[in-house]
């Protein structure tokens, strides 16, 4: 970044640039009427632009910020997207996809890329499987290849283990599971490479919502284990890119 400002301020200077255009370069976001600050560089910063966070945000806020970062961006992510809001919004947005399931709403313009790594995504049950797809797409998004494993949760233990092998293969491990959440704690013991861990709110009273699948993640006795808040499959697929990047570079 340092490098493009100095670039912006000598153009300034030879009056190839005008100032104002040079403030906004500089300036790194554009303002939507006062509800939303676009922050146009982050790509640059981060590896991958800015992500929509749906939930809170009405349809129409939602609109005009994803248009406006279609207009820098060959992928725009949304997430926690309703149906009823997806409705307006798929007619509205041109070449924009919404998953169901995991709630996502992508444009994906790129005609093709190589991917940078890896990632394999664990789902302990079916019930779990929206926060696996968040973390799913949101992975595939960033560049990554995803490779899913679901439904293999610890009450039939020998399902894991007959894909254990294929697991193995990937780079970066994202385990979803809910109820007590164990299966963390199996699969950090039985391979090599960084967990990292999404309690989702998914099981019966004493479950506290997410709660004592997060406690027990946090408390996993496996080495190479990072969890993540409740229910965040877009969080553990963005810190699998970022290691995945690392690790590639």
């Amino acid at each position: 970044m340092s490098n493009e400002i100095k670039e912006w301020l000598k153009k300034v200077e030879a009056g190839e640039l005008r100032a104002e255009e040079a403030y906004e370069q500089i300036k790194g976001y554009e303002d939507i009427d006062g509800f939303a600050k676009i922050d146009v560089q982050r790509v640059k910063r981060k590896g991958f632009p800015e992500v929509i966070y749906g939930e809170g945000k009405t349809a129409e806020q939602i609109q005009a910020i994803f248009a406006r970062l279609m207009t820098h961006h060959e992928t725009v992510l949304a997430t926690r997207i309703s149906q009823d809001k997806a409705e307006q919004l798929v007619p509205q947005l041109q070449y924009v996809t919404y998953d169901e399931c995991s709630r996502t709403l992508l444009y994906d313009e790129r005609k093709s890329f190589d991917a940078y790594g890896k990632v394999g995504v664990l789902c302990a049950g079916t019930s779990d499987l929206p926060v696996a797809e968040e973390a799913a797409i949101t992975a595939q998004a960033m560049g990554l290849e995803v490779e899913r494993f679901y439904d293999i949760g610890v009450a039939g233990i020998h399902r894991l283990f007959d894909q254990l092998e294929q697991i193995r293969t990937c780079d970066v491990l994202i385990v979803v599971a809910g109820m007590e959440g164990a299966l963390v704690s199996v699969v950090g013991g039985l391979v090599q490479q960084p967990i990292l861990a999404v309690p989702t709110s998914i099981g019966y009273g004493a479950s506290f919502n997410g709660v004592a699948a997060l406690l027990t993640m946090l408390n996993s006795c496996a080495s190479g284990v990072s969890v993540v808040n409740i229910d965040n499959g877009f969080g553990a697929a963005y810190q699998a890119a970022l290691i995945s990047r690392i690790t590639k570079e």
